[in-house]
């Protein structure tokens, strides 16, 4: 995918927090530590390592698509990555009204190990938490 069709993805999945332009992804993907993983449907993760972390930046997936598993397999893709670069921990943030994407974190061992108040601004200049979630990396 090109940073443009990621800015696309990006846009159409999300609303909170900010969608994320093709010049953003450009300079995400430029950075040597991030990495980014395409499914086959609509749908990618990304992610950064840094010192046996790893983090997820976003994980979008379409909305005609949604319901289909594609986000858990993006998910455990990332994780596979992580694992690859010797990650040994891996975070996140989501917005607290995602409740679709916490329980899919939740259900793949996640735990909130910190919450960031008033962190992200929607449309309509309201303010969410971000759940700061973790997970530890288990290798084999």
């Amino acid at each position: 995918m090109t940073a443009e069709e990621l800015a696309a993805l990006h846009s159409a999945s999300f609303q909170t927090p900010r969608p994320w332009s093709a010049k953003d992804f450009a300079g995400l993907l430029s950075m040597r530590e991030n990495f980014i993983i395409t499914g086959d449907g609509p749908s990618f993760i990304m992610g950064r390592y840094a010192a046996h972390e790893a983090e997820v930046l976003t994980l979008a997936v379409h909305p005609e698509a949604r319901g289909r598993g594609l986000g858990r397999v993006m998910l455990r893709a990332y994780e596979e990555e992580a694992r690859s670069r010797l990650a040994l921990m891996s975070f996140l943030e989501v917005a607290e009204n995602n409740t679709v994407a916490i329980s899919l974190y939740l259900s793949e061992g996640y735990s909130e190990s910190g919450r960031r108040p008033h962190y992200y601004t929607t449309s309509k200049n309201e303010k969410i938490d971000a759940l700061v979630l973790s997970k530890p990396l288990k290798h084999t």
